[in-house]
């Protein structure tokens, strides 16, 4: 168990935290969540003593071991995937170490026998011959094949880190687990593997996420930081959010009730306090009028921008055309002959593993790469918006946010534009900040006012959530669900995905296409789906073999 209490944290003048109770118990799944700021990761710090309250105190219960995923991608950059997985469990790779060395002393002392014998003792208690072979398990599991396991760190890319380092705080069955957004970078199949681990895993884990799916199939409860406090709610995020919703009609109503009776209380005492006979009623009715207390409803720290893209022109009947596109990357072929026609009504999601594949092809079709083979052609009647993968090289200068998003727009108006930037939560003294100071989450909703303002009626869109909040991944969703035009997307949010597209198109790991119209739900639940997963599976693991 792990509880805070009466906890207050002040940056500054400003309470970010202000006396919080909170218990988290063991068996439980806790989905902490709130708008971006509200300090859902300052939290987890805190939690796990990164970071120091101002008032109050963090239990622990006595003896139990707590485990963090980090974030920091570099920081074991000398060591071997497999001895960063088993340093999840600190005093178990501490053991592991003590051993080989003495192990490897050419003058082995009575006194080091002693001493290995003591480790021994405590590396069977703690399961340690298990270790590697668990290791494996959770690195397979996240799609971290055996070949790897014993590489060096310096040697992978930064997915492949992201999964170790998951891995990491997975390992040795902690009794606390504390994930900061553990599925950023996660393929899907790797996300639905963390899923049935969180759901069979019988410890406390406090995780923060903007994956309203997948908090919706870990999550027992729902911890809501708002109003610089922490609510706890039974049940997972859809549960939470009509449950919020309903507490605030509720609050509404009864509000309104309350002053419907002061006005009735009011006009009484108004018209017969001057009448000798009704004094003393209206002297009654004045003191029930002042013990009425309206709730106080605060305004939610959440705030949804509106997300509305109007395409100028309908499309035609051709709207693209793809045949036989190849492309080979360092040696590797991700794209193998790929060839689709997209209808115009078609809202297609790009999904599976193969990111670089999927990122490939979206550049190629807004001709920023160049095929090695094949060919593709736009209908005369679209006109294309593009949300890329990597903005950096939109963003590399000193514009502010007005002269940057007014460089794009046909309109050339600060008040309009000021329009585009308002819908996207920049009011104000926002529009003049810089653009290359801007955090991850402004930086998207920057290139979503410039897609908006386009007025293109074919969107591209390479993982538009990342960097988003809940609220601002709502509202995308939103916008995208009601959008008349073309959509071709990746997008790692299932629910996103799901209630989005209306075909599926996957592009294998040999560089194939696989393209059905379908939804989500149903194309992973297909036959066929399964057993291309289980045939390129058994590849790997010969492969690995």
């Amino acid at each position: 168990m792990i509880s805070a209490n009466n906890v207050t944290l002040r940056l500054g003048k400003k309470a970010l935290f202000e006396d919080v109770n909170i218990k988290f118990t063991e068996g439980n799944c806790y989905g902490l969540i709130g708008a971006n700021g509200a300090g859902k990761s300052t939290f987890l710090k805190i939690l796990s003593g990164k970071l120091e309250t101002t008032k109050g105190d963090i239990f622990i219960t006595p003896g139990q071991r707590m485990s963090v995923l980090e974030q920091d991608h570099f920081k074991y950059d000398e060591y071997t995937v497999m001895d960063v997985v088993i340093m999840g469990n600190e005093r178990l790779y501490q053991i592991m170490k003590e051993k080989d060395a003495i192990y490897a002393k050419e003058d082995f002392t009575d006194e080091d026998g002693i001493r290995a014998s003591e480790l021994e003792g405590e590396f069977a208690e703690m399961n340690g011959w298990e270790a590697e072979s668990d290791a494996a398990m959770l690195l397979n599991g996240l799609g971290i094949h055996t070949e790897l396991h014993n590489s060096v760190m310096n040697t992978l890319n930064g997915n492949e880190k992201v999964k170790i380092l998951l891995a990491k705080a997975l390992f040795g069955n902690p009794d606390i687990l504390l994930l900061d957004e553990p599925t950023n970078h996660l393929d899907l199949d790797a996300i639905a593997w963390l899923e049935d681990f969180l759901i069979d895993f019988e410890n406390t884990v406090i995780v923060v996420s903007h994956d309203r799916y997948f908090l919706n199939k870990v999550c027992t409860h729902i911890a809501d930081i708002d109003y610089g406090k922490i609510q706890l709610y039974a049940g997972n995020y859809d549960f939470w959010y009509e449950s919020s919703q309903l507490l605030i009609r509720q609050m509404k109503e009864a509000n309104k009730k309350k002053e419907e009776k002061i006005k009735e209380l009011q006009e009484f005492i108004s018209r017969f306090s001057a009448n000798a006979s009704k004094s003393k009623q209206a002297t009654s009715r004045k003191r029930a009028l002042e013990k009425i207390e309206l709730e106080e409803i605060k305004p939610s720290s959440r705030k949804y921008p509106y997300v509305d893209f109007r395409p100028e022109r309908e499309i035609g009947n051709e709207v693209l055309t793809v045949e036989g596109i190849s492309k080979t990357i360092d040696g590797v072929k991700v794209l193998d002959n790929i060839t689709f026609t997209v209808g115009h009504n078609d809202k297609i999601a790009f999904v599976g593993g193969n990111e670089l594949a999927k990122t490939t092809l979206f550049q190629i079709l807004m001709d920023e790469l160049e095929p090695d083979e094949g060919s593709y052609k736009w209908g005369v009647t679209t006109s294309q918006a593009y949300f890329p993968k990597d903005s950096t090289k939109e963003f590399d200068n000193d514009y502010t946010i007005v002269d940057w998003l007014t460089g794009y727009s046909p309109v050339k108006d600060v008040t309009y534009v000021r329009g585009f930037l308002g819908r996207m939560l920049f009011a104000g003294e926002d529009g003049v900040k810089k653009v290359n100071i801007l955090s991850g989450g402004e930086k998207v909703r920057c290139l979503l006012s410039k897609m908006m303002i386009s007025g293109a009626n074919c969107l591209i869109l390479d993982e538009p959530t990342n960097h988003l909040d809940m609220e601002s991944i709502t509202a995308l969703n939103n916008g995208l669900i009601k959008f008349p035009g073309i959509e071709l997307f990746s997008c790692h949010d299932h629910q996103f995905v799901q209630t989005t597209a209306n075909r599926i198109m996957e592009i294998l790991p040999n560089g194939q296409l696989v393209d059905k119209i379908t939804t989500y739900d149903e194309y992973l639940a297909s036959d066929e789906m399964a057993r291309k997963r289980t045939v390129y599976t058994n590849q790997n693991t010969e492969d690995d073999n």
